[in-house]
């Protein structure tokens, strides 16, 4: 958990495998994080595409894909890989 009042986004984020990404947040903490079990709704359902998945950037908060799908910061901090 989050346990500062402090705002918190993604400042780094790589592919490692599968459905994980290796992200750096604001805190200096570095998580990987497997989103395999939560694509999951319409906006989402073409990032079950390996391929599609790859294709994500570094927006000024987050993680962000071609479709405009992403993932709130504090969501993926609290993810256990």
């Amino acid at each position: 958990m989050n346990t500062t009042d402090e705002l918190l986004w993604v400042t780094k984020a790589e592919y490692s495998d599968g459905y994980k990404l290796l992200l750096t947040f604001n805190n200096n903490a570095t998580k990987l994080v497997d989103l395999k079990d939560s694509l999951f709704g319409e906006v989402f359902e073409p990032l079950k595409d390996i391929e599609n998945f790859k294709q994500f950037k570094l927006s000024d908060w987050t993680v962000e894909w071609y479709n405009g799908a992403d993932f709130a910061p504090e969501y993926l901090f609290e993810l256990q890989s």
